[in-house]
C-alpha cells in the first residue's frame, strides 16, 4: 500500500500517466476528489477552487486577498458560505492532501504533493519532464488544440506551476533530489514509464 505523487512540467503527460498507473495498480487517481475535498473543507464551490488554482499567485487574487479580510467576507457571505484566498487554499490543500494520502493506494497529481508529503510514509514522488516542443505536441494530440493554443497552454501551465510553488516558498521543484524517480517523457514511452513506476512501488 503506497501513495504516488506525480509532478510534471506542464504538457509532459502527468494525468495520462497517472490514469495508466491507476489502471495497472488498481490505485485511485484523485485529481477531481482533491478539488471536491478542498471545496468541502473551505465551504466554497468547486468552481471557486478551480478558479483559485488557475489564478494562484496572479495579480487579481493578490489584490483581492490584500483588500478583503476574512472577517469582512464572513460578515458579507454568512457562516453557511465560505471564503477562499491563497493562504486558505494552501492550508486547506495541506489538510486535504494528508487526509487523502492516509487512505493509501492513491495517486495525487500536481499541487505540490512532493513537498506536502515529503516525509509521508510509503510515499513515492515522481517527476515528469519533456522537451518544450514535445509538450506542445502532446497538448495538440490529446486536447485537440492548434499549435498556437497548445504552446499558449504549456506556457500558461508552467506559469501557474511556478506561482503555486512560490506559495510554498520553493523554487527548486525540478531538482531531482525531491523525487524517487525522474522520467524524461521525450525519451521514454508511456508504457515503459508505467512499468518503471509500478516496479518502484512494488519493489
Amino acid at each position: 500500500m503506497a501513495v504516488i505523487t506525480i509532478s510534471r512540467q506542464f504538457g509532459a503527460g502527468g494525468k495520462t500517466l497517472g490514469a495508466m498507473i491507476s489502471e495497472k495498480l488498481h490505485y485511485r487517481s484523485l485529481d477531481d476528489q482533491i478539488i471536491q475535498e478542498i471545496a468541502r473543507h473551505a465551504k466554497v464551490s468547486k468552481k471557486t477552487v478551480i478558479s483559485m488554482e488557475r489564478t494562484a499567485g496572479g495579480t487579481i487574487s493578490r489584490i483581492i486577498s490584500s483588500l478583503l479580510s476574512r472577517n469582512y467576507m464572513d460578515r458579507l457571505t454568512g457562516e453557511a458560505r465560505g471564503y477562499m484566498d491563497e493562504e486558505i487554499y494552501i492550508q486547506t490543500l495541506y489538510d486535504v492532501m494528508f487526509k487523502l494520502a492516509s487512505e493509501k493506494n492513491v495517486i495525487l497529481t500536481g499541487r505540490g504533493g512532493q513537498y506536502i508529503l515529503e516525509n509521508f510514509e510509503d510515499a513515492f514522488h515522481i517527476l515528469l519532464i519533456a522537451n518544450e516542443q514535445d509538450r506542445i505536441d502532446f497538448m495538440q494530440k490529446h486536447y485537440n488544440l492548434t499549435a498556437t493554443k497548445a504552446r499558449a497552454a504549456v506556457m500558461s501551465g508552467e506559469n501557474r506551476r511556478t506561482n503555486l510553488y512560490r506559495k510554498f516558498d520553493k523554487k527548486d521543484y525540478n531538482d531531482p533530489i525531491h523525487y524517487h524517480l525522474v522520467l524524461n517523457m521525450s525519451r521514454i514511452p508511456f508504457e515503459k514509464a508505467v512499468d518503471l513506476v509500478c516496479n518502484l512501488v512494488k519493489g
